[in-house]
C-alpha cells in the first residue's frame, strides 16, 4: 500500500505526543525500547502504511514533525515508566502487557 500526501490521514501532534508517551511508559516499565508497541500505534492509530523497501524513508521524511513530537512523548514516557518500576506489581503488569500486545497484533493483522 503506497501512501500519498493527498491520502494521508490527519495526524494530530497532541495525539502523537500522548501515543509516544504511552509507548515510552510501557517501554520503560518492561525495559525495552517500545518498538513492539510503536509500530502497531503508527499503523493502527495513525494509519501509516506498512513500510516497503522503496517508500519507508520517504514516508518518514514527509511526516518529520509528527514523528519528532511522537519521539518527544516517548522520551517523557520512558522517564515516567522508569519511575513506575516497582510501583506496579508484576502480577498486574505482565497480564496487562500481554493484553496490549494481543490487541495490537489483532489490529495490525486486520490492517494488512
Amino acid at each position: 500500500m503506497k501512501e500519498t500526501d493527498a491520502e494521508a490521514p490527519n495526524r494530530s501532534k497532541p495525539a502523537a505526543f500522548i501515543g509516544g508517551a504511552a509507548i515510552g511508559t510501557l517501554g520503560g516499565l518492561i525495559g525495552l525500547g517500545g518498538a513492539e508497541f510503536r509500530l502497531p500505534v503508527l499503523i493502527g492509530m495513525f494509519r501509516f502504511a506498512r513500510y516497503s523497501r522503496d517508500q519507508s524513508f520517504a514516508v518518514l521524511g514527509r511526516n518529520r514533525a509528527f514523528l519528532l513530537v511522537m519521539a518527544a512523548g516517548s522520551i517523557v514516557g520512558t522517564f515516567i515508566g522508569g519511575h513506575l518500576l516497582g510501583v506496579i506489581p508484576s502480577g498486574v503488569l505482565l497480564p496487562a502487557l500481554a493484553a496490549i500486545l494481543l490487541i495490537s497484533a489483532v489490529k495490525v493483522w486486520r490492517h494488512a
